[in-house]
């Protein structure tokens, strides 16, 4: 077939790849290089790294409400459009260009977590499975129909990366299959009850609240890990908090209890913090992050 490909993070790559290989891909349609690092140079989106090594033709408008960018895009004579997390509204006559239309897939089980930060949701809440969602897109926000869809457990450890990771290589497997069987696939209509949205995820969340019961501290930090990272203060230090689990203790909130690792009291329970982050160095293990370290009393 051939499918245009919008995409953006490295969410998107291994879809684009597995296409890639089976489809013909006549344009991948990604955001602009943005500023990053020290230097603030422009460094290209990972899906525009990725067509680039497979050479494929990159576009990257501002825009897709132009009459310039929908001409474009309709010149491409595409059976398909694939979306992945691209970061552009699409307008409805962009939608209805591609013979089949176009295709998203979602990471969630929908209609829960329809939006901008459905892993990440999903861990916070606690919920036990979400999964990956073939949908035919519409002008609303991941309100479509949906043409496959497949439920993965979330483990009781998983942080918002491992998830991440996972997800991204089954819909890469899925989109495949979804192509495979057009247009013989049933599209099902999402049902009214069970709507949520993934709201995107506020910086200002990111602060711990040792107030809170364990389990719940637990999820929001496995929930924000990697990005942006949960975190607390260490005396006159920021540090990130990137791996922790729910367990037995009881202390005033933020307290520092004994015990193996770094443990910490919450509003009930207690939180084991196993992997951090140091301002100014790298994440690692509690043990070798803090070896040497005086630490207080309690973290803040």
């Amino acid at each position: 077939m051939r499918v245009i490909f919008m995409g953006t993070p490295e969410f998107s790559v291994a879809a684009l790849q597995a296409l890639a290989a089976e489809h013909e891909i006549v344009a991948v349609y990604s955001q602009p290089p943005r500023p990053a690092g020290r230097g603030q140079q422009l460094r290209p989106s990972p899906v525009q790294a990725a067509a680039e090594a497979l050479g494929l033709e990159v576009r990257h408008p501002v825009s897709l409400k132009t009459q310039e960018a929908q001409a474009e895009f309709a010149a491409l004579d595409a059976d398909v459009a694939v979306v992945v997390a691209y970061g552009l509204l699409l307008p409805q006559v962009v939608l209805d260009a591609p013979k089949h239309g176009c295709l998203n897939i979602h990471a969630s089980l929908l209609p829960r977590w329809r939006g901008a930060a459905p892993i990440h949701r999903a861990i916070m809440e606690g919920d036990a499975e979400t999964g990956i969602c073939i949908m035919q897109m519409e002008a609303g926000l991941d309100t479509g129909p949906v043409l496959l869809r497949e439920a993965v457990a979330i483990g009781a450890e998983e942080t918002t990366s491992d998830l991440h990771d996972r997800l991204s290589v089954l819909g890469a497997k899925m989109i495949v299959t979804a192509l495979a069987q057009l247009p013989d696939l049933k599209a099902e209509v999402q049902p009214e009850e069970g709507v949520t949205y993934a709201r995107k995820i506020d910086k200002a969340e990111a602060r711990i609240d040792w107030s809170l019961p364990s389990e719940v501290v637990a999820r929001r930090i496995r929930g924000l890990s990697p990005f942006p990272g949960a975190w607390c203060q260490m005396g006159s230090e920021r540090l990130k908090v990137l791996r922790a689990t729910a367990v037995a203790g009881a202390g005033s909130p933020g307290t520092i209890l004994p015990g193996e690792g770094l443990v910490v009291a919450c509003g009930s329970g207690a939180v084991r913090l196993s992997h951090v982050q140091r301002e100014g160095r790298k994440a690692l293990p509690v043990a070798e992050a803090l070896r040497g370290l005086s630490l207080p009393e309690r973290l803040s």
